[in-house]
């Protein structure tokens, strides 16, 4: 059973910096796509960065240059570092993983994805 748990949340300053980390299990993750997203309340959760099994790292526009995603695949864990943090940062952070190796779904859209975990919340202050 594939298994997703996020990590490394928590109370940040505007301008600081986390480490979010997700560990999954079940299988090995090299060739599936992994994802990020973010939810705050009252929101949809919105796409933050994916990886596609090929390597080919993908950011919403809004944390471009802020975020980087990384995968180690001999650890299957995906790493979301984040930083120079916005208030409008703040949410639930999720990742996720898809059931079909090789995918060729667009990677921003939640219905690509298969399995999630359960999140970890970021909160950023002004």
């Amino acid at each position: 059973q594939v298994q997703m748990v996020e990590s490394g949340g928590g109370l940040v300053q505007a301008g600081g910096s986390l480490r979010l980390s997700c560990a999954a299990s079940g299988r090995s993750f090299s060739v599936y796509d992994m994802g990020w997203f973010r939810q705050s309340p009252g929101m949809e959760r919105e796409f933050v960065a994916a990886v596609r099994w090929s390597g080919t790292i993908y950011y919403a526009e809004s944390v471009k240059g802020r975020f980087t995603f990384s995968r180690d695949d001999a650890k299957n864990t995906v790493y979301l570092q984040m930083s120079d943090l916005k208030p409008d940062d703040t949410g639930v952070y999720f990742c996720a993983t898809v059931s079909v190796p090789y995918s060729t779904t667009p990677l921003p859209s939640t219905s690509a994805y298969d399995y999630w975990g359960q999140g970890t919340q970021v909160t950023v202050s002004a």
